[in-house]
């Protein structure tokens, strides 16, 4: 059970970015489906979840300028980021909290993709 991000990279301050993530491996469910991101020097902050009903939140910091959307079928979520800021600078991660059966027994697992960098220069 793994995620695999896509997208990243440098823009300019104003600029737009897609961040897409896919699950795969034995997922009976995904119940959702994130972005974190983690700056130099401070804390891995939530920046936006999208539920398996499709309800969505976000960071304060973000909203009105990045939007998530999602797949279930295909178990994908993307993030569009808008209207880039400097302090948008950070990695990304994709975060996920998945049903797997193994051995008739249900579990919730939270998983983790691996970071991609977002800078953006002003």
């Amino acid at each position: 059970v793994q995620l695999q991000a896509f997208g990243g990279g440098l823009v300019q301050a104003g600029g737009s970015l897609r961040l897409s993530c896919v699950a795969s491996g034995n997922i009976s469910s995904i119940n959702d489906m994130g972005w974190y991101r983690q700056a130099p020097g401070k804390q891995r902050e939530l920046v936006a979840r999208i539920s398996r009903v499709g309800r969505t939140n976000y960071v304060d910091s973000v909203q009105g300028r990045f939007a998530i959307s999602g797949d279930s079928a295909k178990r994908t979520v993307d993030l569009q980021m808008n209207s880039l800021k400097p302090e948008d600078t950070a990695v990304y991660y994709c975060n996920a909290h998945v049903d797997v059966l193994n051995a008739g027994i249900l579990r919730e697992l939270e998983i983790w993709g691996r970071g991609t960098q977002v800078t953006v220069s002003s």
